[in-house]
C-alpha cells in the first residue's frame, strides 16, 4: 500500500518505461511494486538521481513543476540574475494558473537562460506540459507525455547539486521529502 495519492502509476514499471535509471540504482528497484517502494529504495541506497527522476516521471504535471520550483528557490539569492528570477517566476505563475499564454513565456525563459540552471529547468518543464515544440508558425508538435518530468528531474538534481557541490546528499534528501510531501497531497513542505 502507498500513500502516494498523487502518483497515477500502481507500478514503477509503468514509470520506468519513461526513464533510464543508473547500473547502480537498478538492484534497487522493485518493478512490480509501488512506485514509493523503489524511491524509498533508492535513497536508502543514496541513489539521489534516480530516486528524483522516479518520482518527477511519477508526479502530475503541475505537480512536478512546482516540485522543481521549489527546489530551484532553495537556491536562489541576491546574486541570481535576473533573468533566472524571471524563469522561476514564469515557472511558479504558470503552476498557479496554467495557460498557453504562460507556458510560452516559460518557452522563451527556458531558452533566454539557456537551460543552464534549476530555475531554466523549471521554466521549460512547464513548456513542455503542453502546447507545441513547434514554433509559431510550424506545424504543431506535441511533447511526449513524460518530457516535463526529464526538465523536473535536471531542475532537482541540478539544484542540489549547486546547493552543496561537495556533499549534494543533504539537498537531495531534502528535495525529495519535498517531493514525496506533494506526492502525498501537500504543499511541498519539508516532512
Amino acid at each position: 500500500m502507498t500513500d502516494l495519492v498523487k502518483v497515477e502509476a500502481t507500478t514503477a514499471d509503468e514509470l520506468l518505461a519513461h526513464i533510464e535509471i543508473s547500473e547502480e540504482g537498478q538492484p534497487h528497484l522493485v518493478g512490480d511494486t509501488a512506485p514509493e517502494v523503489s524511491i524509498l529504495r533508492l535513497m536508502d541506497a543514496c541513489c539521489f538521481g534516480d530516486a528524483v527522476k522516479l518520482l518527477a516521471a511519477g508526479l502530475p504535471k503541475r505537480e512536478a513543476v512546482w516540485w522543481a520550483c521549489l527546489s530551484a528557490r532553495d537556491i536562489h539569492s541576491p546574486e541570481t540574475d535576473e533573468n533566472n528570477v524571471k524563469a522561476l517566476v514564469a515557472a511558479e505563475n504558470w503552476v498557479k494558473s496554467p495557460s498557453e499564454e504562460r507556458r510560452l513565456i516559460c518557452k522563451q525563459m527556458g531558452e533566454v537562460t539557456k537551460h543552464k540552471s534549476p530555475a531554466s529547468w523549471a521554466a521549460t518543464a512547464a513548456s513542455w506540459c503542453h502546447g507545441s515544440l513547434a514554433g509559431p508558425n510550424d506545424p504543431v508538435i506535441e511533447p511526449p507525455s513524460h518530457l516535463y518530468a526529464h526538465a523536473v528531474a535536471g531542475s532537482v538534481s541540478l539544484a542540489a547539486v549547486l546547493s552543496d557541490p561537495v556533499t549534494p546528499s543533504g539537498a537531495f534528501k531534502r528535495f525529495l521529502h519535498q517531493g514525496l510531501n506533494l506526492a502525498r497531497g501537500g504543499s511541498g513542505k519539508s516532512e
